[in-house]
Order: C-alpha cells, then sequence, then structure tokens
C-alpha cells in the first residue's frame, strides 16, 4: 500500500474511534438503594464565578498565543517576500490572503467572545 492509503485509513479509523467515544454515554455511578431528597443535606453551589474566571482566562490565553502566531508568521512572511525573488514574491502574495483572513479571525474570535460574553450577563434569568 501507499503511504498516502496507510496515511487516509489511519485517519479515519481515528476520527471514527473518537466519534465513538464522544457519542457514547459511560456511567461510574451505582445506587444503591433510594435516595430520600429529605436526607441530603448542605446547599448546592450554584456560583458561576469559578466557571466565568477559567472561561476568561482561556479566552485570553487563547487570544495571546492566536495573535503572537500571527505577528510571528507576518514577519516571516514579510522576510521571506523581501528576499525573494519575483517568483517566490508571487507565490508569497498568494499565501498573504490566507493569512490575513486567518488572523482577522484570530483577532475577531477573541472580540466575538468578549461581546458574547457580555450580552450573556445582561440577560436576567426569570
Amino acid at each position: 500500500m501507499k503511504t498516502k492509503t496507510i496515511m487516509k485509513i489511519a485517519s479515519i479509523v481515528l476520527t471514527m474511534s473518537m466519534m465513538l467515544m464522544v457519542i457514547s454515554p459511560v456511567v461510574f455511578g451505582e445506587i444503591q438503594g433510594q435516595i430520600d431528597p429529605a436526607s441530603v443535606s448542605g446547599a448546592a453551589d450554584t456560583s458561576t464565578a469559578g466557571i466565568q474566571k477559567v472561561g476568561n482566562q482561556i479566552v485570553t490565553i487563547v487570544s495571546v498565543v492566536g495573535s503572537l502566531a500571527a505577528v510571528i508568521v507576518l514577519v516571516v512572511l514579510g522576510i521571506k517576500y523581501m528576499m525573494g525573488s519575483a517568483d517566490e514574491r508571487a507565490e508569497y502574495k498568494k499565501t498573504l490572503m490566507p493569512y490575513v483572513i486567518g488572523a482577522a479571525l484570530v483577532f475577531a474570535a477573541s472580540a466575538i467572545a468578549g461581546m458574547v460574553y457580555n450580552f450573556a450577563n445582561t440577560i436576567k434569568a426569570s
């Protein structure tokens, strides 16, 4: 078999196994007898401060890493463009448009996530 065929089969098998792992439910609990709701004591923690903090950290990390990667790639493409011949410059111009779209998505993703977060905070539960 060719290497491309093997890689295609391996990627399909890996994708299918990951889908099965996500879709199939797994239960790790066991109920022994009946649970009386009156016997359960203590208050449930319904605060969302911890989740908000972790979400903000994740958005910040993704935004910083994406912005850093976009700037580094821009510097590399700029140096290659300046040092390249006319044919190479034409190739770099072709790769520049997908880069600009990707960088815009990276920068816009954190802004969109921030807007969604602010909008979700303004909604009051009834």
